[in-house]
């Protein structure tokens, strides 16, 4: 009788695990509420770490994103994200979710390493490879007002993975300028920006 209560209870615990799980990669009732309060085309307000409650944001970690072609809400958000790191009032090469209060993982980049320059989007990107040789980059963010430093801890060369509208996994090797766009916008997923960076190679100077 005991093992059986055991079991049913084990079970129980077992699918509100998978449920919570699969229900934390689509948006929120206060992420959709977001992203409907302006069309496609509509850029968003971009948050910033001179405000208190824009900070914690910034701060916390992104979810992944259940991906569905055919899911309005995301195709609106993706455009929106689009047009506002495109806005006259950004004119960034990059942008990341968690930038506008949505916490999920979501990322604009412009390719300096194609024809063109295009932008492009990555859903639920994660860097799985660092080169070892680094490159100082003069870097900026949208998040951050009026200040420009130069890192030296980005990697020259790293290797990603995300996944496609049509629910495969890819894998691409980049290098240069574009791989520190990349590691930018993924550090903002995992709550972290470039000025931890410098704070980090201060700490090691100071050692």
């Amino acid at each position: 009788m005991v093992k059986n209560l055991n079991r049913i209870l084990f079970l129980v615990l077992l699918i509100i695990s998978i449920t919570s799980c699969k229900s934390s990669y689509r948006f929120t009732k206060n992420q959709k509420s977001l992203i409907k309060m302006g069309d496609s085309s509509t850029p968003m307000r971009v948050l910033k770490i001179t405000n208190s409650s824009d900070s914690i944001l910034l701060r916390t970690k992104s979810s992944k994103i259940k991906i569905d072609p055919n899911d309005e809400i995301l195709k609106r958000f993706i455009n929106r994200l689009y047009n506002t790191v495109r806005d006259s009032m950004s004119l960034g090469v990059g942008i990341a979710a968690p930038q506008v209060g949505v916490l999920k993982k979501i990322i604009w980049v412009q390719r300096f390493d194609k024809e063109k320059f295009p932008f492009e989007v990555y859903l639920n990107p994660e860097i799985i490879e660092y080169s070892y040789k680094k490159q100082p980059c003069l870097e900026g963010c949208l998040s951050i007002p009026q200040r420009r430093d130069t890192t030296y801890t980005r990697s020259e060369t790293i290797i990603i993975e995300y996944d496609q509208f049509n629910k495969k996994r890819a894998r691409e090797e980049i290098s240069g300028f574009t791989a520190v766009i990349f590691q930018h916008e993924i550090d903002h997923l995992n709550g972290i920006l470039y000025l931890d960076h410098l704070e980090k190679e201060k700490n090691q100077h100071k050692n």
